[in-house]
């Protein structure tokens, strides 16, 4: 039975593993791929007026945005952690309605210094507390306030100029954002494996949706011509209002651009390795017949007659296999918007906490705080 779960924490059974990105399926239908995430045909017509009116109005405002002469960044100085002779750089993109950066946030930043990077700090919220502010600066070489235009991608396009003009020599780029929670285990063994790829660029997660990409809430590039290459993606980047845009523009386009360009693009928890470690736990294969519409009978289907389903109709990793991720796999972060709204109305999510490790970098109680700082400061 579904409220039988077992949602107790279980240790990392799975090797850490980087693979290579799945190449696109001549048959890769978008339309499928956007059945698989809404779940219902109805759902799907639903979302997708809304991203056409989401578009619409977007075009609009991004040719206001064109037209306006002020500049993009309100605020550019250096933090008390200058690395001087930094070869890590990582870019790091923060926004809350709010204005704070949270106790979660400071750790992030903490780790990344921890893994031998500069930390550039950019930050897209409408004011930021000269505390908060305060605060960051003791952990960030770089801090930046702009506007809050193009999202994640937006604001890397922006930075990347001045972080190569300030580290010239840097052999490795992060790009991160703050829409994971975490991190809920040691870090170490994860950036290490990403590392251990050699040079290209290298994600946490691969998607199949729309077409094989890294999710780039936690991009990594390595060596100077993966380096050269992802700054010259962000400075041709066009960015927009329209959510949806920017993912198509950023996300969804970077990890083929990079291989088109001749370099090894692989992930530290593949797709099909996800699938693989679903259906070998029955655990995992009720969650998943309990997460979607179409994966209702999977607990009845023979096994390879399992796999070609969940193959047909890929699922986003970091919601529809977040369980798995986390349990069988390691996984050392929790998505922000899972925890937060459950857009896909997924089963168990609300027992989240019974996942964090208690020793865990980020416990409960500081993940928790972060959430509640997300919501706008009433007046």
């Amino acid at each position: 039975m579904l409220d039988q779960i077992d949602m107790v924490l279980r240790p990392n059974t799975l090797p850490l593993r980087l693979t290579e990105l799945a190449v696109p399926g001549k048959d890769a239908a978008r339309g499928v791929h956007a059945y698989s995430t809404a779940g219902t045909w109805p759902r799907l017509a639903r979302r997708a007026g809304e991203a056409a009116v989401e578009i619409g109005l977007a075009l609009g405002r991004d040719l206001l945005q064109a037209a306006d002469p002020r500049p993009m960044l309100h605020r550019l100085e250096p933090g008390l952690a200058p690395c001087r002779q930094a070869r890590s750089v990582a870019l790091f993109m923060h926004y809350s309605a709010g204005g704070g950066v949270s106790e979660m946030v400071l750790r992030q930043l903490r780790m990344l210094r921890e893994q031998g990077f500069a930390v550039a700090f950019i930050s897209t919220a409408a004011e930021i507390p000269e505390a908060d502010w305060d605060a960051v600066r003791q952990v960030a070489a770089l801090l930046a306030h702009r506007r809050n235009f193009g999202r994640d991608f937006g604001a890397w396009r922006d930075l990347i100029g001045p972080v190569l003009q300030r580290w010239p020599e840097a052999e490795e780029v992060l790009l991160m954002n703050d829409s994971i929670l975490g991190p809920i285990r040691d870090p170490d063994p994860y950036f290490a494996a990403l590392r251990a790829g050699g040079p290209g660029l290298f994600g946490l997660t691969e998607s199949l949706q729309g077409r094989p990409h890294l999710q780039s809430y936690l991009v990594l590039a390595r060596g100077a011509a993966a380096v050269a290459d992802l700054a010259l993606f962000l400075r041709q980047f066009v960015p927009s209002h329209s959510k949806w845009l920017v993912v198509q523009r950023g996300e969804l386009r970077l990890s083929g651009w990079m291989r088109q360009r001749g370099h090894r693009v692989a992930a530290l928890f593949g797709y099909h390795r996800l699938l693989e470690a679903a259906l070998s736990d029955p655990a995992e294969i009720a969650q998943l017949s309990a997460s979607h519409p179409l994966l209702r009978e999977l607990e009845r289907l023979p096994p390879a007659e399992r796999l070609a389903l969940l193959q047909a109709h890929p699922l986003n990793p970091t919601q529809h296999l977040w369980t798995v991720l986390v349990r069988r796999l390691g996984f050392p972060f929790l998505k922000t918007e899972l925890v937060r709204r459950n857009p896909g109305h997924l089963p168990h999510v609300e027992q989240w906490p019974a996942l964090v490790p208690s020793a865990a970098p980020c416990p409960v109680a500081v993940i928790k705080a972060h959430l509640a700082s997300l919501r706008p400061r009433t007046v």
